[in-house]
């Protein structure tokens, strides 16, 4: 047990100086921004201070931990603690909210509950990355909802009531059978319920409600990952809502639902995993096929970036399917890289738009010519989406695929054939970002009728520099990344499915 609350402080934190915007003067929106973005640097430099000092790196036991009980009657604990698997998500998430906050910057309409929000944000991921507990995991998973759902409502496009909507159904069905679970994991099999991470990693069950257990989890993070065909939700909010609440959907929201997988599926129910794990394998190819196909046809900007990112989430559904140590680390590694690279892409998205006013790409055209620093970004992170060798994207599905070729469970006749889809969305994933760089910066459509357009000023190129310096980082030596899942991975697979 730790003495002093770090984890706690850092949960806490956020939503606690939150509170305090609203006590903030109502004119004027600078000392609102000002004030957000110092405490996410705050958050950030407590959380790296915490774990550089005070986390032992080759120790994969829970470390930090803290238990407090909350409530008496239901033996309900604020139970809290990290190890390899949690602090990649945790400092990504204190990482890219902090950039969000500084992309927020043009937002004036109702300032202060948006930062507000923001901020509220950042302490339910970090709480459900840290949580111990399962039914704390589960209140930090529904603690997401309403800050997403009034962001996308209130501030963004002419469908935001829709699209909205349509988030709120998806996911909070999603969480109904994750409720379902929680109560069924801790109901069962004893007289006295508990819901403690520790307790119920040691528990066996009977194969058909181990599996039961796993299919209620699973659909609840399969909405969020998202797994088609649960996927409906996420091109409609991601084309609607404002681009700094994209940053936060695409680097961290989608990244729960992965986190989830790993943390519960795999180390709950391994057995249940060893069963399902080859239709994970399917369903993970065809996703990225499909998604990549369905991607070349959006003529929406945002849209088309957004079922990009379900087509990366494949890469990480077939890599906790591959049950290998190497593919397993390739997924937390493309959680990580994906993190980056998506909300980089949403970014330069959103501010491109700012300035053109212009969302479909065949009636861009020729944008490079007076904004030549956005088209050195945009192009930079697309080559980091499309894998080039040398940026984070390459190394995760390299890693990947070759958890799949190694992977002892399945025979060759079935790794060949996904091998194979694997490798075609490889092919069409250049052909949908080249395609749209193309229709975007390319010609004269736009530059012929008026180039008076602004490039990129010094936030957004410091905002677009800070996230490229850790995708190149980890694509030039990626042990940084991989350092810290790579004991915890092994434990869990070899206490689970190597018995």
């Amino acid at each position: 047990m730790n003495h002093f609350p770090y984890l706690t402080i850092i949960v806490v934190l956020p939503i606690f100086v939150g509170c305090f915007i609203f006590f903030l003067p109502h004119r004027g929106n600078r000392v609102i921004r000002w004030y957000t973005i110092c405490m996410c640097i705050l958050e950030l430099l407590l959380t790296t201070y915490a774990f550089c000092y005070h986390f032992q790196w080759d120790d994969p036991l829970i470390q930090l931990m803290e238990d407090y009980k909350w409530i008496s009657f239901l033996d309900f604990h604020w139970r809290l603690g990290i190890d390899g698997l949690s602090i990649g998500p945790i400092l990504l998430t204190g990482f890219i909210t902090t950039l969000a906050t500084l992309a927020a910057w043009p937002v004036t309409r109702d300032s202060r509950l948006f930062h507000f929000l923001m901020l509220a944000m950042y302490s339910g991921q970090i709480g459900l990355f840290s949580s111990r507990d399962l039914l704390l995991f589960f209140l930090m998973w529904e603690l997401e909802l309403i800050p997403v759902y009034l962001l996308v409502s209130m501030w963004g496009g002419k469908k935001r009531l829709y699209s909205a909507t349509k988030f709120i159904l998806y996911t909070a069905g999603g969480s109904v059978f994750l409720l379902m679970g929680v109560l069924g994991i801790g109901l069962y099999g004893s007289t006295e319920p508990t819901l403690n991470f520790e307790i119920l990693a040691t528990r066996s069950y009977p194969m058909n409600l181990e599996l039961l257990f796993y299919i209620g989890f699973f659909l609840a993070f399969a909405v969020k990952l998202p797994i088609i065909p649960l996927h409906i939700w996420l091109p409609d909010t991601h084309g609607e809502a404002h681009y700094s609440t994209c940053m936060l959907l695409a680097g961290i929201l989608l990244k729960m639902g992965a986190y989830g997988l790993v943390r519960i599926n795999m180390e709950l129910f391994p057995h249940a995993h060893s069963i399902f794990s080859p239709w994970l394998m399917v369903v993970g190819a065809m996703q990225i096929i499909y998604a990549a196909s369905t991607s070349l046809g959006q003529r929406n900007l945002k849209k088309r970036i957004a079922y990009s990112s379900v087509s990366h989430m494949g890469f990480i559904i077939i890599g906790i399917g591959s049950i290998t140590d190497m593919g397993l680390n390739g997924a937390l590694l493309q959680i990580i890289s994906h993190g980056f690279i998506g909300a980089a892409l949403f970014f330069l998205a959103g501010t491109t738009y700012d300035r053109i006013r212009l969302v479909y790409l065949d009636e861009m055209g020729g944008i490079g010519i007076p904004m030549p620093k956005i088209f050195t970004m945009f192009s930079s992170f697309s080559m980091a989406s499309l894998a080039l060798p040398g940026m984070s994207g390459f190394v995760a599905e390299l890693i990947v695929f070759f958890g799949l070729i190694t992977s002892p469970k399945y025979l060759l006749m079935t790794k060949l054939p996904i091998t194979f889809v694997m490798a075609i969305g490889m092919i069409l994933t250049p052909i949908y970002l080249l395609s749209m760089l193309r229709q975007m910066f390319y010609g004269y459509k736009i530059f012929g009728s008026n180039c008076d357009f602004l490039d990129s000023g010094p936030r957004e190129l410091f905002l677009s520099v800070s996230i490229f310096l850790p995708v190149l980082g980890i694509g030039m030596y990626p042990d940084f990344v991989l350092s810290l899942s790579v004991e915890k991975v092994e434990v869990i697979l070899s206490n689970s499915f190597f018995r």
